[in-house]
């Protein structure tokens, strides 16, 4: 039984790096798409309100964001490397630091998510203000990009959610982890007693 939950820990302190990284390139690409589209709409970066494009002040509402977004990214990518600074993916016991180390990563990820789904929500709906009729008519006459596509805001759903459950699952090894740590405390307690 050992084997198998080595196994997994193994196998989901890896998947917990790859999570970390799919949602530091989502902070990275959220911005693409309003960059190539409404960076250019606004004549005057010193008052982004005079624009060609009524709405697109949106892009720089989401500097902000989207800055620290990407911080908390690199610390969620810095927690997954802890899973491995504690040795959780070979450990065959658990000590304090893997049950930390598998704490923060859950309580961070919850965190980031409901920070992320927010205030992207809140960007989404500003976005959708935008004068998509101005914003086309600007696309063709410079050769921007034209886009009504909520894609990259509604995509936060799978990410968040991938994140959320990679941290149950650690939470849930973890939990298997004690258990199996548990019945190996009572079988060598037993085979202490029988020999006594």
């Amino acid at each position: 039984m050992y084997k198998k939950q080595l196994t997994a820990q193994k196998f989901l302190c890896l998947a917990a790096i790859i999570v970390s990284a799919i949602v530091f390139l989502y902070a990275l690409g959220i911005m693409t798409d309003l960059y190539d589209s409404l960076y250019d709409t606004m004549r005057n970066p010193n008052n982004v309100f005079q624009t060609d494009v009524a709405g697109s002040v949106v892009y720089y509402n989401m500097q902000e964001f989207n800055k620290v977004f990407l911080n908390y990214s690199i610390v969620m990518i810095l927690l997954a490397v802890l899973l491995f600074i504690t040795n959780t993916h070979v450990r065959r016991r658990y000590y304090i630091g893997n049950y930390i180390s598998i704490a923060l990563y859950l309580a961070f990820g919850i965190y980031i998510s409901i920070f992320g789904h927010t205030y992207i929500e809140i960007f989404k709906a500003q976005f959708l203000q935008v004068d998509f009729a101005a914003l086309k008519e600007h696309a063709e006459l410079w050769g921007t990009l034209y886009t009504e596509s909520t894609f990259w805001f509604d995509v936060h759903y799978f990410v968040f959610g991938l994140l959320i459950l990679m941290g149950i699952l650690l939470v849930c090894n973890a939990v298997w982890k004690y258990r199996l740590m548990k019945e190996e405390a009572a079988l060598i307690e037993e085979g202490r007693r029988a020999q006594a």
